[in-house]
């Protein structure tokens, strides 16, 4: 059965989160961003592998019991994890022994108008939504999306999620230099977002190595941009800071799927690993099956 668990990472929003990957074997989305992390594929708009709800909650309750204090427990993929055909029934089943720990969905927000997927949602703690763009041009160019979507529907239907759901309903914004930076890209985001009315509006820029030859804008443009949004809108911008010291052991699979979901620098390590994890760390970097990329003065481990 493939592992459809990784970390606990260090989140720089969120807290200490346990990651569940819906897609593990292979990138499934329905957008292909410039800014993603993965390698680029073809859009879609379903799964084509579908893992089994009662195996991957059965892995996440194991997870629970390994590693104490997580904060949330967060459902994403190697792509959209709303294409997941039994996201509500996975959900039900981890509400049942999750405790108090929060659930989260992180989503490109791209499936928001299906009914199936909104009672999906309504059954988590939070609700991550992407809206990197307002103006069509700018959606297509950066977020590459699937021609099943409809930006003007995508729009409206998040309006109306925010006015039914009653848990902690996020906006993340990733800006790109050049692209949804402009002045009147971010007129139009400010008026979208003043009439969803998120609970908080995460705007932030690139952080991992992407797959394109795209650049992340300076902290001090983000700042520039925050001043330009309503004063009554509650943005948050996202940046690096220490987390709590946590030193888990880490088999050397689970080092190596991690680091396939989320690259981690350092401080990241010194954090999450002990000492042991370290060193399988420093063996695996030795048999190449680890490599160190920069970006932006920020050095990350990541799989080969």
């Amino acid at each position: 059965m493939p592992n459809y668990i990784f970390g606990p990472v260090q989140s720089r929003r969120f807290g200490l989160s346990l990651g569940i990957d819906l897609s593990p074997n292979k990138k499934q989305c329905n957008f292909d961003c410039l800014y993603c992390e993965l390698e680029p594929a073809k859009t879609m708009s379903h799964y084509e592998d579908v893992a089994k709800a009662e195996d991957i909650a059965l892995q996440v309750k194991e997870a629970l019991i390994k590693h104490k204090s997580i904060d949330v427990i967060t459902i994403t993929a190697n792509g959209e994890p709303t294409l997941y055909p039994h996201l509500k029934e996975l959900i039900e089943l981890i509400n049942e022994f999750k405790g108090e720990t929060q659930t989260l969905i992180l989503s490109n927000g791209s499936t928001v108008a299906d009914f199936k997927v909104q009672e999906a949602f309504m059954l988590l703690d939070q609700v991550k939504l992407s809206l990197d763009c307002i103006s069509e041009l700018c959606f297509k160019r950066l977020d590459r999306v699937d021609k099943s979507i409809d930006l003007n529907a995508l729009k409206e239907a998040m309006k109306q999620f925010a006015d039914d759901y009653q848990g902690t309903l996020l906006i993340e914004i990733l800006f790109v230099e050049n692209i949804n930076d402009k002045k009147q890209e971010i007129k139009l985001l400010n008026e979208t977002l003043k009439e969803i009315n998120p609970s908080r509006i995460d705007i932030g820029t690139i952080d991992r190595p992407p797959a394109f030859d795209v650049k992340a804008i300076s902290y001090e443009k983000l700042l520039e941009i925050a001043r330009e949004f309503d004063a009554n809108l509650n943005i948050n911008i996202t940046t690096r800071h220490k987390g709590k010291a946590l030193h888990d052991s880490y088999s050397n699979e689970e080092i190596l799927k991690t680091l396939s979901k989320r690259p981690l620098t350092q401080e990241d390590i010194n954090t999450l690993f002990d000492d042991e994890s370290k060193t399988r760390i420093e063996e695996l970097m030795t048999l190449g099956q680890i490599h160190i990329n920069s970006n932006d003065k920020v050095h990350f481990y990541c799989v080969k």
